[in-house]
């Protein structure tokens, strides 16, 4: 018998043994994972960081008199830093995300898959967000350096309609510009390399949208996918919310009822013992009356 005692608390020792190396596994893993999400929304704002030093560059460069090439240099380093970054973060969420998917099609569920869920989710929204304004900057740019091709052609005396200047760009032939202009003065021919220089930048533009083009389809089709989750979840936050704020309400009334009956109950009480000195007292009179005239009518 106590042999087998023994053996009943040596395995429930090594279940508990167990029971703790998995919490132990678990916690670690999702240490690892916390650490990875934070490495995520670091790369997102440094890309976030980058994109509006990028619009600095564009505005400096087309406030520019003279091509500085030196800044375009440094604006093609930060195209080619948030390639680089945007890549790894998009390589990044769909690593987590396959392993979600894998552990779904398990059919696991716990509050740490739901946990990873949520966190991929707004990770994956807040980098389209940022993505989506890169590429707003780029688009936005392209018009601008395309205006500025369209003033130096006037300046040369072709003019062209924007139908005719988007054929000319698609060409990606920058003697189309020139054929037909007779380059006699200097001004044409500053107007000429403004127009070679504005028509350069343009191609690489459409260039980096092209290189990045399948991540926004891919991550925009992701968050879409996401958005019922997502607005799922705000949807019981906010309703948390109205809860937290009706219990606090109502915890505020009952403590002023509370507050309100503990004087009445005071008050109920003072009356009382008010009443029973009343009582005392009109005993007494009697009692007091009584024996003087008592005591009278023996004289």
């Amino acid at each position: 018998m106590k042999d087998r005692m023994q053996e009943l608390k040596a395995a429930k020792d090594s279940d508990d043994d167990d029971e703790v190396a998995v919490i132990v596994d678990r916690d670690h893993f999702m240490d690892q994972f916390f650490e990875q999400v934070e490495e995520i929304r670091g790369d997102i704002e440094k890309v976030a960081e980058n994109v509006q030093e990028v619009k600095r560059k564009h505005s400096a460069i087309l406030s520019a008199p003279n091509t500085d090439e030196k800044m375009k240099q440094e604006l093609e380093d930060l195209m080619a830093d948030i390639k680089k970054t945007a890549n790894r973060v998009r390589s990044k969420l769909k690593s987590i995300e396959q392993d979600i998917e894998k552990e779904e099609t398990e059919n696991r569920s716990s509050a740490d898959l739901r946990i990873r869920k949520t966190q991929h989710s707004t990770l994956s929204r807040k980098f389209v967000e940022v993505m989506t304004e890169y590429n707003s900057t780029q688009t936005d740019y392209r018009e601008r350096c395309k205006n500025r091709i369209q003033r130096q052609l006037e300046i040369t005396g072709k003019t062209t309609t924007n139908e005719e200047l988007e054929d000319m760009l698609e060409s990606g032939n920058p003697a189309i510009f020139t054929s037909g202009i007779q380059m006699d003065s200097k001004i044409d021919k500053q107007a000429m390399s403004e127009i070679e220089s504005r028509h350069n930048d343009i191609i690489k533009l459409e260039n980096s949208i092209r290189e990045l083009h399948d991540m926004f389809v891919d991550m925009a089709m992701l968050v879409e996918s996401q958005g019922e989750m997502i607005d799922r979840i705000e949807y019981n936050v906010e309703h948390s919310v109205d809860y937290v704020e009706r219990a606090v309400s109502d915890t505020k009334k009952a403590v002023k009822y509370q507050s309100k009956a503990r004087r009445m109950k005071n008050l109920a009480k003072k009356r009382t013992r008010n009443h029973n000195k009343t009582r005392r007292a009109l005993f007494d009179i009697p009692h007091y009356y009584i024996i003087i005239h008592t005591c009278t009518k023996f004289y």
